[in-house]
């Protein structure tokens, strides 16, 4: 049983590094993460929701306004963002394309220079001689990966990149689902069994953004391989100091509404 459940267990890897694994993953090709845009949509739809009930709390406006502003922010706002992570995105992919025909024109006019970049390339990681040269002469046998070759070792890029759409899906949700958390307490004060005083909600409001960004912090150390509560604690810091700029904003403010 802990051989099933441990990745790193002789057996697992030895499965996993079988040729015909090996094969299976290659051709399946890399898998892009969508963890950056979960944590900064969640991250930035939760302070930005803060900020809001932050500033109207501090103006002495009841909670239905608070929730007005807030969901106006949460779907203006987060589409805005989901927006900018998929033109951002899908600019990358543009610039990848733009580059791999610059170098597409470069080995066709010029091979020889080309054709040097990659001997300097690879003698700088050590290949010398004849193993140097064999290097050399395969990878430019073929263009396609004597333009891949070039894209990765000189200009640094990846082949691929995350798929746009899914990008600013991931950005949305996240900004949506978690920046709502502020508003949970004025949500229940409007319909909830008792009146809730609205510096009450305020102190409830601040207790679960603090949790969300712990808990935000928390699920990304699954995919980084961190510590959780170390994560957690790193991204409650980094989102409370955000949100407690946005409050003494909120508060300098005071003085203009009243």
């Amino acid at each position: 049983m802990g051989n099933q459940k441990d990745p790193l267990s002789l057996p697992n890897l030895k499965a996993e590094h079988s040729p015909t694994a090996i094969k299976r993953r290659l051709e399946r090709g890399p898998r892009h993460s969508y963890v950056r845009d979960l944590v900064y949509g969640a991250i930035d739809g939760t302070v930005t929701t803060f900020a809001i009930v932050a500033g109207v709390t501090g103006a002495g406006l009841p909670a239905g306004t608070i929730l007005v502003l807030g969901v106006a922010n949460l779907l203006a706002d987060g589409f805005s963002m989901a927006a900018s992570n998929y033109l951002g995105t899908r600019a990358d992919d543009q610039l990848r394309r733009r580059l791999r025909k610059l170098e597409e024109e470069h080995i066709a006019r010029y091979p020889l220079g080309e054709r040097e970049e990659i001997r300097q390339l690879f003698a700088a990681k050590g290949f010398e001689g004849e193993n140097l040269e064999h290097a050399v002469k395969v990878i430019t046998s073929d263009t396609h990966q004597w333009v891949d070759t070039m894209l990765i070792e000189e200009l640094g890029l990846s082949l691929t990149g995350p798929n746009p759409i899914k990008a600013a899906w991931a950005t949305f949700a996240a900004f949506v689902v978690v920046g709502s958390v502020p508003l949970v307490t004025y949500v229940f004060e409007l319909v909830g069994p008792t009146h809730v005083n609205v510096i009450h909600s305020f102190f409830w409001s601040a207790m679960l953004t603090g949790a969300a960004f712990f808990g935000v912090g928390a699920m990304k150390s699954r995919f980084v391989g961190e510590r959780w509560w170390l994560s957690g604690l790193e991204t409650l810091i980094v989102g409370g100091l955000a949100a407690g700029i946005a409050y003494s904003i909120g508060a300098a403010l005071h003085g203009i509404t009243t």
